[in-house]
């Protein structure tokens, strides 16, 4: 009887569908166009300032305007997707990656190079959740409750990008100038939108027309404009945070008291704040999120800029130096991926982080170039247990109805935990990026990372959470 029940069962395992796998390289290739243009110019920002005449200060916004804009781009196109689905975002918003590719490429001064990094930003803000809704479109298909291993490829995926970023980096600008970091976006975005139009699914309804103005009337478009205030003059001030700017925080607390009361009274939200408020696990993985990409977006740019300027490495060596992180976060991203405990791989990139921060508090210009290494070695942990770890609790912890925007919503507090790290940045470093600078940025990130593991420890909730 027992044999014979387990046969069937490996029979119907045997019969049931399979993910459809001409779906994977789209996925992959637009969740991470983000992360590449993230890493890629972290070893350019000293170069670029040296050209065009920009402090550390100045510079820091090239990083702060593309997480400004996907902040604000990636929940409002997550929502789309839910409710158009991911094709037509995915196709129109890979194509602008091209074209911030061929103005980042031209600019003839920072600000034009800025403006560009914002195309780029809302270009590269629909590849992850896309790829979030279509694992949950092929999860209900397949019936697979979790397809951990495609979740796991999704962050392996992003380490490998942040692995090649830093070093393609660093050759692209040696060999073709720190223009050529931005020209790398136009051959991706081809490849992104032929990808896209050959793979990705159609998903018209029986009667478009109708169905799609129903659609339509569906779209939050007043809390979007609110939650877009909200965000931009929050995010605005962080990179500034002066006496004299205190007209951004009032409006910010304006605009998010009209959001609250807009999303609580409209029909069709486009946050649901009544679901989200009684979904206090789900709370706890933003807030995780943002206290960890402080850490790992200060120590990507922060610390690369101190190599270069503090330490004296070339942008290639600064590269070189960071690629340790990466190598050893896909070692852990994998590891954690075939455990599928999320608590256990949070606390261990929790225990990382406040390591590793403590390590950098250490080192000083006279430090061996081992000692770097291993600074990048010992952050490789959080960088590989973090991110996956985050994405699964998601996955498990959102309504399914609202994948796309959810997902959105976790890339949104990790930017703006990056907007943090880059005001912090900044304020440590001023003018020059040097090792004073770098233990006062150390400090901040120490917080942080202490905060996280806080979140961690005390969260009960975790323990219910797994991975198959």
């Amino acid at each position: 009887m027992t044999s014979r029940s387990t046969a069937e069962r490996g029979e119907a395992a045997a019969q049931a569908p399979a993910l459809d796998r001409r779906l994977v390289p789209p996925m992959v290739l637009g969740s991470v166009l983000n992360p590449i243009n993230s890493t890629i110019i972290a070893v350019a920002l000293v170069p670029i300032g040296a050209a065009l005449g920009a402090s550390p200060a100045q510079t820091a916004w090239l990083v702060s305007a593309l997480y400004l804009a996907t902040a604000l781009g990636q929940p409002v196109v997550g929502r789309l997707i839910d409710l158009f689905g991911p094709r037509r975002l995915f196709l129109s918003a890979t194509t602008l990656v091209g074209v911030a590719g061929v103005v980042g490429a031209l600019a003839p001064n920072l600000g034009v190079l800025i403006a560009s990094r914002v195309v780029l930003g809302f270009g590269t803000c629909a590849g992850y959740p896309a790829a979030m809704a279509l694992l949950r479109a092929e999860s209900r298909r397949t019936g697979q409750d979790s397809p951990a291993g495609i979740l796991t490829l999704l962050a392996v995926a992003n380490q490998t990008v942040a692995v090649i970023g830093p070093l393609l980096g660093g050759l692209l600008t040696s060999l073709g100038g720190w223009r050529a970091t931005f020209a790398l976006n136009v051959p991706l975005s081809v490849l992104a939108v032929v990808l896209g139009a050959l793979r990705l699914p159609r998903t018209e309804p029986a009667d478009p027309a109708r169905r799609r103005g129903a659609l339509v009337q569906r779209i939050d478009l007043p809390g979007m404009a609110l939650f877009a205030v909200l965000l931009l003059t929050l995010l605005l001030f962080l990179m500034n945070p002066h006496p004299d700017r205190w007209y951004l925080p009032v409006t910010a607390v304006a605009a998010a008291a009209a959001f609250t009361v807009r999303e609580r009274r409209a029909a069709e939200p486009f946050i649901d704040l009544k679901v989200l408020g009684g979904n206090a696990p789900l709370l706890l993985t933003y807030a995780r999120a943002l206290a960890a990409y402080i850490g790992a977006y200060a120590f990507l740019y922060g610390f690369a800029q101190w190599t270069e300027e503090g330490f004296g490495l070339t942008p290639l060596q600064a590269g070189l130096v960071q690629a340790p992180t990466f190598l050893v976060g896909i070692g852990v991203s994998v590891l954690a991926g075939r455990r599928g405990g999320i608590r256990a791989t949070l606390l261990i990139g929790g225990i990382g982080q406040v390591a590793a921060c403590a390590l950098m508090l250490l080192l000083g210009v006279h430090s061996p170039l081992w000692a770097l290494l291993l600074l990048a070695v010992v952050f490789g942990i959080p960088q590989g247990a973090n991110g996956l770890a985050l994405q699964n609790a998601v996955f498990r912890q959102t309504d399914p109805a609202r994948t796309g925007s959810s997902a959105g919503l976790l890339r949104t507090f990790a930017y703006l935990g990056s907007m943090v790290a880059a005001a912090a940045t900044a304020a440590a470093y001023g003018t020059h990026a040097g090792t004073a600078g770098m233990h006062r940025l150390a400090l901040v990130m120490l917080a942080a990372a202490a905060v996280f593991l806080l979140l961690t420890v005390f969260d009960r909730n975790l323990r219910k959470l797994s991975v198959g």
